[in-house]
């Protein structure tokens, strides 16, 4: 029986992403040499640009992080560092990497393991199909901390789980469990694998559905 590194036939790596070729897909995986995958500028960039570049393949695609972090969202070091001009152009830079994930030509899969906080939660709900482990964690701490997203991730919040809703986890910066979100519509799906699980549905040609 194949396991799941036999699924894989090539690979890239630097110092923002892995990226692996499967038959029919690939899996982009965040990585961060402290292992949250923070959003950081350069970090918005790469991802922006991997992904342009694999629209051209029209392949689904997997994102994922790791055991305890799919994503913390931007560095919140680096954002009280801008000036305004600075903190719009960012903006702008993390709606392009949202625009790319939403509008990609096939179906993009977040896969979902630990923490997917702030930004990395714009990231989840710009993708196309939410898969998430057990022991998943969700929030957005922006409003907590002075910060509003401008990825994107409060409109698209609303139309997944309704405005009042979306109200309570961006303002009362509610963190949210892997058993809630999968009731409320945040994802939809909670497996012990996500990555297998988001592997599994390509293979059998799913169509998720796309917000």
């Amino acid at each position: 029986m194949l396991g799941l590194h036999d699924l894989f036939y090539s690979s890239c790596l630097n110092s923002y992403f892995k990226l692996e070729r499967g038959d029919g897909f690939a899996l982009l995986r965040l990585i961060s040499e402290d292992g949250t995958n923070r959003l950081s500028r350069e970090c918005v960039l790469a991802l922006t640009g991997i992904l342009v570049e694999l629209a051209g393949g029209a392949r689904p695609v997997i994102v994922a992080g790791n055991e305890k972090f799919f994503s913390v969202g931007a560095d919140l070091r680096e954002i009280g560092a801008l000036g305004g001009a600075e903190a719009y152009e960012f903006a702008g830079m993390g709606q392009a990497l949202m625009n790319a994930i939403a509008r990609f030509p096939a179906p993009v899969y977040a896969a979902i393991e630990g923490h997917c906080m702030g930004g990395g939660l714009d990231l989840a709900l710009a993708c196309s199909c939410r898969i998430a482990a057990p022991d998943a964690v969700f929030g957005h701490r922006g409003a907590a901390l002075g910060l509003m997203t401008g990825w994107g991730g409060t409109q698209r919040l609303s139309r997944l789980v309704g405005k009042a809703k979306a109200l309570e986890l961006f303002v009362a910066a509610e963190k949210v469990t892997a058993a809630e979100a999968l009731r409320i519509g945040l994802v939809d799906v909670v497996a012990e694998d996500p990555v297998g699980e988001a592997i599994r549905r390509i293979q059998n040609v799913g169509s998720p559905r796309r917000h």
